[in-house]
Formats: C-alpha cells, structure tokens, sequence
C-alpha cells in the first residue's frame, strides 16, 4: 500500500501535562488571532461560542461562566494549530486524513496523536520530514501555556535543593 500510494504514515504523539490545560483568557485569544493557521478558527469558534451561551442564556460576569458556559481551551486551539499547521505543509498529503486527537489520559498526561501521510516514502526523508514537524510542534507548544510531560529527573532534583 505504501509503494501504490506514494506515501508514509505519520502517527506519534505527544503527552501533554495535564495540569497546563486551561480555559483561554481574552488575552489568549487576541494572541491567537494574530497566528496565521489559527485566525480564521478563533473568528469561526468565537460566534459559535457566544450563540451557544446566548442561547443558554449563561451569566458570562459570574465566575462560574466557564463552567456553566462555553469557553476555548488552550488544548483544543493548540489542536486546531497543529491541523491548520499540517494542511498547509508541502509534505503533507491533502488527499489522506489530517488527525489531531485526545487518547485515553494516563498517570503520564494526555496523549494528542498526530495521524497524517508524509507525501515521501524514502525512510531517510520521512524521518527528516516527520522530525521537522516535530521540531515545530514542540517550539510552539509554549506559545499556548502547554508542557509537554517529562518524567522528573535529577536536574529538578539539584535546583530543588538550591532554592
């Protein structure tokens, strides 16, 4: 099949440190709208959003509003990223599916599996080309107040002690 199709599988993830998921903020959300692959998407969810909690008719002053309405949340935009991101690389192939989805959580975090077709099927290039994407992925996770889980080591161990 790889050979007929001219293409690669991609399918990776990355686990996301639960604890860094969080509601955006207006501020948040004015930042995203500056970022080509996500201005249309933040535009498109904010009157979804808003209908939704008129329609709801959810009290947005309470502090509860996040709870009893609706609100973007840094790991859904940063999904959004990824598959906007994706859709426009040259390495990618259009004709097969572009996925970003949650797995099942874990004690490690949450799981977001990327699942795509690299337009290469020469293993040295895919490699470069899957790495690349990765690359990005990981520089830009920041950008949405993520982390990315690491198992603690010995390094946090040593500042521990200096503070």
């Amino acid at each position: 099949p790889m050979l007929e199709s001219g293409a690669r599988r991609l399918k990776r993830s990355i686990i996301i440190d639960i604890n860094s998921i969080k509601f955006c903020s207006d501020e948040d959300i004015e930042k995203y709208k500056k970022i080509k692959y996500l201005k249309d998407y933040i535009l498109d969810k904010e009157k979804e959003i808003k209908n939704y909690n008129i329609e709801q008719n959810t009290n947005l002053e309470s502090t509860l509003s996040s709870i009893n309405g609706r609100k973007l949340t840094n790991i859904g935009t940063f999904r959004a990223y990824i598959i906007n991101y994706l859709k426009n690389n040259s390495n990618i192939r259009k004709d097969m599916p572009i996925v970003v989805k949650q797995q099942q959580a874990t004690h490690q975090g949450l799981p977001l599996e990327i699942y795509t077709f690299i337009n290469n099927i020469d293993f040295t290039e895919f490699e470069s080309i899957q790495s690349d994407i990765f690359d990005h992925i990981f520089a830009v996770i920041n950008e949405f107040d993520l982390e990315v889980y690491q198992a603690p080591t010995g390094k946090f161990a040593i500042k521990y002690k200096e503070s």
